[in-house]
């Protein structure tokens, strides 16, 4: 039976697990239809307006699940995990009132004029306020991410009588880690919003969708997420090199190097044995970990033996690395692909099309891959070198928190089914009942295997 420990960190994880999807689609989903609106308002062509008019149907659900899945994972701080806010309650509540007061309270304000508000305002009015929730989106992460990063590499603090008080609060906000952090989480963001537009784009044009719009939105999609693929691996190494600097164990983890080598190999596949401490059935790259973590061939990397009983759980870590970067890998060659097939010939092959809808959710995947690796990856302390995870739970009894947590998982299956439902459901009616006109009217082609492709 599982203990209250365990319970509740599942509890935790599976919250964050299902709220991290929906921000990672708005951050970046907001930032697509201020383009839209952008360019309607530059340009007068109603296409424009009518991407923004489905997407902003799509961001107004995934906020909606976002907020609620975010209040009530805030409510386990202190039903779950009493001993962190005491411990470490005068940095993190202050990060969290900010991200209230800076980033909510402007998404709350302006978001029913950029929902409700287009018929009502001037255009020009209305197009402030799309921005303005797109910063208030992109503000609530940095002050998430500003904690979650701190509570990684934690600075500008000291500690009197077992509790954190700030010292600093330029080196606590802007900790070690926080700049990889905020940029790869919202290059994450990006490739999430951006796979999603060209899979539903897709997906609405394979189900014989005439118009435009889709056709726009999936070469604006395309376009960013060639080039934030790459970026992302660009960032993910300087990441990476960050954290080898200040958590090496998390390194050493997912890399699965157990005894400290220098010419380290690349694992592309290992079966990490905790108990024998060593690895089944390696395939690996000769030195190349050394080289991509230290820029020398022979650099040397510590491993996990050197830090017993203070490293993470290696199994996770190690096949959520590989997950996220193989899930990276096909983002960059399929969005390259995808650019390259419609400058060639201005329009996607069939399968590429069908291959899209199934990655249309892709980023989540890769977002949760590498949550889990960091997340993951601090164990055992919830802050790094200051409280243990063990330290911070709390002491009801275990049937409780498994009560809240068949609850939780019940809801949260049944919120996430009715999302994908309502998300297909909703590019179906699109293709059915929105605005046509002469001026969006399409080129039909037939492809070599007989079936319709559009330019």
């Amino acid at each position: 039976m599982l203990d209250t420990l365990m319970l509740s960190r599942i509890q935790f994880a599976a919250n964050i697990s299902f709220h991290i999807l929906f921000p990672t689609i708005t951050i970046a989903l907001c930032w697509f239809l201020v383009f839209f609106k952008v360019r309607f308002d530059m340009t007068g062509n109603p296409v424009w307006m009518r991407a923004y008019r489905f997407w902003v149907k799509i961001f107004a659900l995934s906020f909606a699940l976002g907020v609620v899945s975010g209040i009530t994972m805030s409510f386990q701080f202190g039903t779950n995990w009493p001993g962190f806010m005491e411990k470490v309650g005068n940095i993190a509540g202050p990060l969290l009132g900010y991200e209230v007061l800076t980033a909510f309270f402007l998404e709350a304000t302006f978001l029913g004029i950029m929902l409700f508000g287009i018929k009502r305002v001037p255009p020009k009015v209305h197009t402030l306020a799309c921005f303005i929730v797109a910063l208030g989106t992109t503000l609530s992460a940095f002050w998430i991410l500003s904690l979650n990063s701190w509570m990684q590499t934690p600075t500008g603090f000291e500690m009197r009588d077992g509790v954190a008080y700030p010292t600093d609060w330029f080196a606590i906000i802007f900790n070690p880690s926080f700049p990889y952090r905020l940029t790869h989480m919202l290059l994450a963001s990006g490739l999430t919003a951006s796979f999603l537009i060209i899979g539903i784009s897709c997906y609405r044009l394979l189900k014989g969708d005439d118009k435009q719009a889709p056709k726009l939105t999936l070469k604006v999609a395309l376009i960013v997420a060639a080039v934030l693929a790459p970026l992302q691996a660009f960032v993910g190494d300087l990441h990476g090199l960050n954290t080898l600097k200040h958590q090496p164990q998390k390194i050493a983890a997912m890399e699965g190097v157990w005894h400290s080598e220098k010419g380290a190999p690349l694992l592309l596949f290992a079966i990490p044995d905790e108990e024998s401490r060593t690895n089944h059935f390696e395939i690996g790259i000769p030195n190349m970990a050394s080289f991509i973590l230290t820029h020398d061939w022979e650099g040397e990397i510590k491993g996990l033996n050197e830090f017993i009983g203070e490293h993470p759980p290696v199994k996770p870590v190690f096949f959520g690395f590989r997950i996220m970067v193989g899930l990276g890998l096909l983002m960059i060659a399929a969005s390259w692909f995808g650019v390259y097939q419609l400058k060639k010939r201005k329009k996607l092959p069939i399968w590429l099309m069908r291959s899209f809808v199934l990655l249309t959710f892709s980023g989540w995947l890769a977002t949760l891959a590498g949550w889990y690796v960091t997340e993951i990856g601090r164990q055992p302390y919830l802050v790094s070198g200051v409280l243990k995870v063990s330290d911070a739970a709390t002491q009801i009894a275990p049937a409780n928190v498994g009560f809240s947590l068949a609850m939780y998982l019940s809801v949260y299956a049944v919120l996430l089914v009715a999302y994908l439902h309502t998300v297909f459901l909703m590019a179906r009616r699109a293709v059915e009942i929105e605005e046509f006109d002469m001026a969006e009217q399409p080129i039909k082609t037939i492809s070599p295997n007989g079936e319709n492709a559009y330019v």
